[in-house]
């Protein structure tokens, strides 16, 4: 077996390890249309192998079940109709067992087309597996967030994970870190990764920014200091807010990041574990760009914009993390705040680099198309799996979105 081969049955067996707490009755469940079942997770990830690389460049390949084009099809409008993503709770068949059964056959014939060393378009079959691989650790991503927000509308919530959740209450001292004026290098290059020559196509071309003089933070936000905005007033004072945001505010109720309630005046949130107390000095989790924002402005900061964010953390080393956590930790170093956290808002709408082209064909839908209306995240999560963690990572939701293992890093300018 090669080695391309045994990365690929590696990434697609951990995805079935990080089902198998899940009863059946789990596998179905879609609480809001942002959020997708982990069924569907589960069979979208073979349907892209299927379509962009079995129909493609397997000869005499018949697809496992045709319908499947259309159900699993999530936004590919060059492949043709999608089932609307609002109803894939609906979707009882093909059954859990059937979707396992789609995928072991996938693989299989996966196997034997990277087999085919001699196929005249072997590059482009390396090329697009190895996307499907990271596209596939994304949805392992997504499956925890999706997961964590459809049982967290389960009153008993209940657990994935009985045990494992971190209650360290040690941090490192809030600094600010001075950063110099300049004309630098944003975009991947090779340099900046040395154990991947991976990057998706929205971290190119790399270019050159300049950049005024700025300050940013040695560290996360933590809950303690989230609860002291929260204490202070800060989602009642519509002069912190921006527009969109109090108007989200207002309309949604919000008075505390998802997943935070008391009890017996006490702070308790929803995580993978179930409901626990909350440890204060951990990085505050679940919140929006807009509730990022107004925490800034009520800190006296703003948020980094993403080439300062990626200027700052190309210093710092990127260490994966051993073995699977579900909630943040305390921040012991500076390292430990920057990757393997949370998703760090920055105030940078989701645009393309100076130069960017989308590749040909509906492959090309893959990022492209999303950049209008939403915001820039760097760093990744703790739910983030191995191999995504690079300063360059680019992701993006839209303001509003809490449901995402997302936080906040604060800047300043700095005309000292």
């Amino acid at each position: 077996m090669n080695q391309l081969q045994q990365q690929y049955l590696t990434v697609r067996q951990r995805f079935e390890a990080l089902c198998a707490p899940l009863r059946v009755e789990d596998y179905g469940l879609q609480a809001v249309p942002e959020t997708s079942p982990a069924k569907w997770h589960l069979a979208h990830t073979s349907w892209f192998f299927e379509i962009f690389l079995l129909k493609e460049y397997l000869s005499d390949y018949t697809p496992w079940n045709g319908q499947f084009e259309v159900l699993f099809n999530s936004y590919y409008n060059g492949i043709g109709e999608q089932f609307p993503r609002a109803k894939r709770h609906l979707l009882s068949r093909p059954t859990v067992n059937e979707v396992y059964q789609y995928r072991q056959a996938i693989d299989e014939c996966m196997i034997e087309l990277l087999n085919q060393s001699d196929h005249s378009q072997y590059e482009e079959i390396v090329s697009r597996t190895v996307l499907g691989i990271h596209h596939e650790q994304q949805h392992q991503e997504l499956f925890f967030t999706d997961l964590k927000y459809n049982l967290y509308q389960n009153p008993l919530y209940p657990a994935y994970q009985e045990s494992g959740i971190d209650s360290s209450e040690t941090t490192i001292d809030f600094e600010w870190l001075d950063m110099e004026s300049g004309l630098y290098d944003i975009g991947f290059a090779q340099s900046h990764s040395e154990d991947t020559s991976f990057s998706f196509d929205n971290e190119h071309p790399r270019h050159k920014t300049y950049l005024e003089p700025y300050r940013i933070a040695n560290r996360l936000v933590t809950n303690t200091e989230f609860a002291a905005f929260i204490a202070d007033g800060g989602y009642r004072d519509s002069a912190l807010w921006l527009s969109d945001g109090w108007a989200t505010v207002q309309e949604q109720q919000w008075s505390a990041p998802l997943y935070w309630m008391k009890r017996d005046s006490e702070w308790y949130h929803y995580t993978l574990h179930g409901l626990q107390p909350i440890t204060m000095e951990q990085p505050v989790c679940h919140i929006s760009a807009y509730e990022a924002d107004a925490f800034a402005r009520w800190s006296g900061a703003r948020l980094p914009s993403e080439a300062e964010w990626e200027v700052a953390a190309m210093s710092q080393s990127v260490s994966e993390q051993e073995s699977l956590r579900l909630e943040p930790m305390s921040q012991n170093s500076e390292q430990s705040s920057w990757f393997n956290q949370v998703w760090q808002w920055t105030s940078s709408a989701y645009q393309p680099y100076p130069g960017f082209r989308t590749a040909d064909g509906a492959i090309g839908e893959y990022n492209g198309k999303f950049m209008c209306n939403q915001q820039v995240l760097r760093g990744g999560s703790v739910v983030t799996p191995p191999g995504h963690f690079r300063p360059t990572y680019r992701n993006f939701f839209y303001p509003p979105d809490r449901w995402q293992y997302t936080g906040i890093r604060l800047a300043q300018d700095n005309n000292k």
